[in-house]
């Protein structure tokens, strides 16, 4: 009984937890507790969460994937039983049959579009590793959807995309604009023309009246002399 109670009492204290090679390890509970704070924390802070099964991959395998999914992503070999408590902490439901066996989970801190093409990828080339499913925008993934965005355009692809749309538009624009100011112009040279014209027919009739003016003189100052010569007739007479 005594060495019962003792491995009982053992087994509370340092609960197993399977590494990557599937060796079984102990955790203390103090562990434990660090565990799972640190899982919460992986939770509330990842873009996307991809839940895999990795029975069958070597270590040497896990590195490399972990490599392709570059250092954005956080992929961690987990207990079940305590990624059910830091999901539920966290506020994220995961369904049961998704925390059956060897579980490893990527926290996707960055693309989540590019974190999935990194484990389709993989996959493809490693049969051992399973994608079981996942949670993205706070919604529970199937596995077909995870490989729906993993066949999307990256953000990095789709904001190149954009920057080239912009730089045409930005191209039609600036041709539009320089034909309308081709037009303005145009139009401007047009009017200036009759407006020319209209002056000079203005000035016209001015310059008449000043030549007219020269004549009228000449012709007062011709009658003052003509009225002068009969006012003097007109005396000798008398």
């Amino acid at each position: 009984m005594v060495i019962r109670g003792a491995y009982a009492l053992r087994i509370f204290l340092f609960p197993t937890v399977t590494n990557e090679t599937g060796k079984v390890n102990r955790m203390a509970r103090p562990d434990k507790t660090t565990a799972v704070a640190e899982l919460v924390e992986d939770f509330r802070t990842a873009n996307a969460t991809v839940l895999t099964e990795y029975r069958g991959l070597s270590v040497t395998s896990m590195k490399e994937l972990r490599r392709a999914l570059g250092s954005t992503t956080k992929y961690s070999v987990v207990k079940n039983t305590l990624t059910k408590i830091a999901a539920k902490d966290a506020g994220v439901e995961i369904a049961d049959d998704l925390l059956t066996g060897p579980s490893a989970v990527a926290f996707i801190k960055g693309d989540p579009i590019d974190a999935a093409k990194s484990l389709r990828d993989f996959a493809k080339e490693n049969p051992f590793l399973v994608i079981k499913g996942g949670i993205y925008e706070g919604k529970s993934v199937t596995p077909a959807e995870i490989m729906q965005l993993a066949n999307l355009e990256s953000r990095e692809v789709l904001l190149a995309k954009l920057a080239g749309a912009m730089k045409g538009s930005l191209a039609k624009a600036a041709r539009v604009f320089d034909a309308l100011r081709i037009k303005l112009e145009s139009q401007q040279e047009a009017t200036a023309a009759p407006v020319a014209d209209v002056v000079a027919e203005v000035s016209e009739p001015v310059a008449d009246n000043a030549v007219a003016e020269v004549p009228a003189e000449a012709a007062a100052t011709e009658a003052v002399a003509v009225t002068e010569e009969l006012t003097t007739e007109t005396e000798e007479k008398e």
